[in-house]
């Protein structure tokens, strides 16, 4: 067994897996959305991060990293094994066509992995939805967890971006909103592409209401997500 998993957030500059082949593409129909929680790595059930999910879009993109894991059934099943224990708030598991900058009309690889959300409160815990700028800034802003705070995975993403040279507007534009509410807005990516500022130790005093989830029933696994 071959299997290739598409990364869209953290998977982007931290795979934390082994691997054989890596390109830099997208995925068709599908864009980026900061609508899922996180309650082990980046967050607490009392106070749930808020990470990247694909919501399904006619005509949108997604850039970001794929990866290949070859080499006999142990290596493949060792990778997936982590995998499923760190995006264990995905729900679901989609097969993807992945696509290479210049090769728009032909797949560069078909039936790629990528972990997808149930866009569904009801069925789906960890699905928050959609909330206002200035809300979820806020929620990232002040969201920590055993991996870290919320708005590191934010920053580092705006910079993974960047370094493959796929800016995207809605990652900077929110990553520029949590500035604000941290008091150091204009340190970002600006419109001259100037490398991003990735602060790791602003002290800010959460005013988000909780959101009551469960805790997962397994020990947390302290690995980012």
């Amino acid at each position: 067994m071959v299997f290739w998993i598409f990364g869209y957030g953290s998977l982007v500059w931290n795979p934390g897996f082994e691997y054989d082949e890596k390109m830099i593409g997208y995925i068709k129909d599908y864009r980026r959305v900061f609508d899922l929680a996180c309650i082990d790595h980046r967050g607490t059930p009392e106070h749930p991060a808020r990470t990247c999910t694909l919501e399904e879009q006619e005509g949108a993109i997604c850039w970001g990293a794929v990866y290949c894991v070859r080499g006999g059934p142990e290596k493949e099943k060792k990778a997936m094994e982590y995998l499923e224990r760190r995006e264990c708030e995905y729900d679901a598991k989609t097969l993807v066509d992945f696509y290479k900058e210049g090769d728009d009309f032909q797949p560069t690889l078909t039936g790629v992995i990528v972990f997808t959300s149930t866009p569904d409160k009801v069925s789906n815990k960890y699905y928050l939805g959609p909330a206002p700028l200035e809300d979820m800034a806020r929620q990232i802003a002040t969201a920590h967890g055993p991996c870290g705070n919320n708005r590191d995975y934010l920053f580092l993403l705006e910079k993974a971006m960047f370094d493959i040279g796929h800016e995207e507007d809605m990652v900077i534009e929110l990553a520029n909103e949590v500035r604000k509410v941290l008091g150091i807005a204009g340190k970002g990516i600006s419109k001259e592409k100037q490398k991003p500022i990735v602060p790791s130790h602003v002290a800010l005093q959460s005013h988000v209401r909780a959101i009551q989830l469960r805790p997962l029933t397994a020990e947390a696994v302290a690995m980012d997500s």
